[in-house]
């Protein structure tokens, strides 16, 4: 009996230490992100990254004289992005997409993707909440 006690309390301290690591992983949106420095970017998919945590879509954009940068945009979980009907299969390579969302704080071409908007109009919440960009107006 006191063998299975302990081994019990193993298995308990052990799921909680990976919990505990998984919880310190994830980091604060303001962490990565600076609130103050909105983007908002027109260009052609180069690249999609669906996996989790946030699936990440890098775009090719030009400037006004057709330098080409390419961006990163950090999105939510696959798994909240299908239940607001992006699959896997919604977004592609060539398909030209605008997205908003606030610069990476390290000041890469990177950024948080917020609102992503298809060639056709369509406006979509791809980031984890609308609150995070209290700037952007749909």
């Amino acid at each position: 009996m006191r063998e299975t006690g302990l081994g019990r309390l193993c298995a308990i301290t052990a799921i909680l230490v990976i919990a505990r690591g998984a919880v310190l992983a994830h980091h604060a949106y303001t962490a990565e992100f600076d609130t103050t420095k909105p983007v908002k970017v027109t260009g052609v998919v180069t690249k999609l990254e669906w996996s989790n945590p946030h699936i990440w879509i890098y775009l090719d954009v030009k400037d006004d004289k057709g330098n080409v940068t390419n961006w990163g945009f950090s999105a939510s979980p696959p798994g909240m992005l299908a239940r607001r009907g992006i699959t896997k299969n919604s977004l592609k390579i060539g398909d030209v997409l605008t997205i908003s969302g606030h610069r990476a704080k390290d000041g890469s071409n990177n950024a948080s993707g917020n609102i992503v908007t298809t060639a056709d109009g369509r406006e979509t919440l791809i980031g984890q909440d609308q609150a995070v960009n209290p700037t952007e107006k749909k």
